[in-house]
């Protein structure tokens, strides 16, 4: 995907009026679908030039170890369509009070201009992310019983509240939907976090087997979503309860490599403002996993011993599952 060319005056002072409108935290939403576009391509904003061999351990492509920051995005209808999710290096994709859904981009080698829309986060985030080692984490906010546990965590936890500078709204865009932070402001409030590492993915050809597959859905009970096979793109598109997934620069959603992982989701002791019950995602342990690449879908086991453990793929004869390069899907989904 690349973006169309314009005369060189022409971008700079486009390129000048997006950087003061986002210092200036008053991105509206076609100014944001204008970064996203500028952003495609070769690179895209925050990505330097990488040294000789350094590979992401996120994507399997050429990649600086940049810090590793997750933003917890809302997924609501009104929160479409997505700003900068297509430059995350992994998508995960929650279940969450009411069989509603949220996502978090983990980024690391490329740190878009802004990010979004921003909402709050969930105490088993904390659990996912410790195999990151030390991240920074963007949100919205949470509920004050669930402030305390975030702070003791050895997460870079940095919300909206907590650093307002590095967030800004979009008049265009109705609350709560509206909220979106800038990374590169974001991660100087957390200059110890960490450099993206090994977390146990592994990328290369794709291994025989697996069955023929055009598409998957894996359903909440109040969302959907669903991954259709493109042979012209060689990548799952995604839909949103049976809406193709956009982004602000018109693309739809595309990632060569998705991976549903079966976990248990008891309810846990938080609630929402509505009551109801928060599910508690359970990524540490093992279970059935099914990866879909170059149109196939391949039935693997995951594991993770520790939190500090990365997430391991096996194949049924015991050789790892590689993934395809680029971005990576992880939809979490029942047993």
């Amino acid at each position: 995907m690349t973006a169309r060319s314009a005369p060189a005056t022409r971008t700079n002072r486009h390129g000048a009026r997006l950087l003061a409108l986002v210092a200036a935290g008053a991105l509206t939403l076609g100014a944001a679908a204008d970064v996203g576009a500028q952003d495609i391509g070769s690179g895209g904003a925050g990505r330097t030039a990488a040294a000789p061999g350094e590979v992401s351990p996120f994507t399997g492509k050429e990649a600086n170890p940049g810090q590793v920051l997750a933003v917890k995005f809302d997924n609501a209808r009104g929160a479409r369509p997505h700003h900068n999710l297509n430059k995350a290096d992994i998508v995960y994709v929650e279940k969450v009070e009411g069989g509603m859904s949220r996502l978090m981009g983990v980024y690391a080698s490329r740190k878009p201009a802004s990010v979004g829309p921003v909402r709050s986060a969930r105490e088993s985030d904390v659990e996912l992310l410790r195999q990151f080692g030390h991240p920074a984490l963007a949100y919205s906010g949470v509920r004050s019983s669930l402030t305390s546990y975030l702070n003791r965590s050895p997460i870079y936890v940095r919300s909206h509240g907590r650093v307002p500078s590095a967030y800004f709204r979009s008049a265009s865009r109705q609350a709560p939907h509206n909220l979106f932070v800038k990374p590169t402001a974001l991660l100087k409030s957390a200059p110890k976090a960490s450099l993206a590492k090994d977390i146990g993915f592994r990328f290369g050809a794709a291994p025989q087997g697996g069955v023929k597959t055009s598409s998957r859905t894996v359903r909440y009970a109040s969302a959907s979503h669903t991954f259709r096979w493109s042979s012209k793109l060689q990548r799952w598109r995604v839909s949103f309860d049976g809406s193709p997934a956009m982004q602000t620069n018109g693309k739809q959603m595309a990632p060569r490599t998705v991976v549903i992982q079966h976990v248990a989701m008891p309810p846990s002791k938080y609630r929402d403002v509505n009551g109801a019950v928060t599910p508690y995602i359970k990524t540490i342990g093992s279970g059935k996993a099914t990866v879909l690449r170059d149109g196939k879908a391949y039935s693997t086991r995951w594991s993770r011993p520790t939190a500090e453990s990365g997430t391991t793929f096996t194949l049924a004869n015991g050789q790892r599952m590689p993934f395809a390069t680029g971005q990576v899907w992880v939809v979490y989904a029942d047993r």
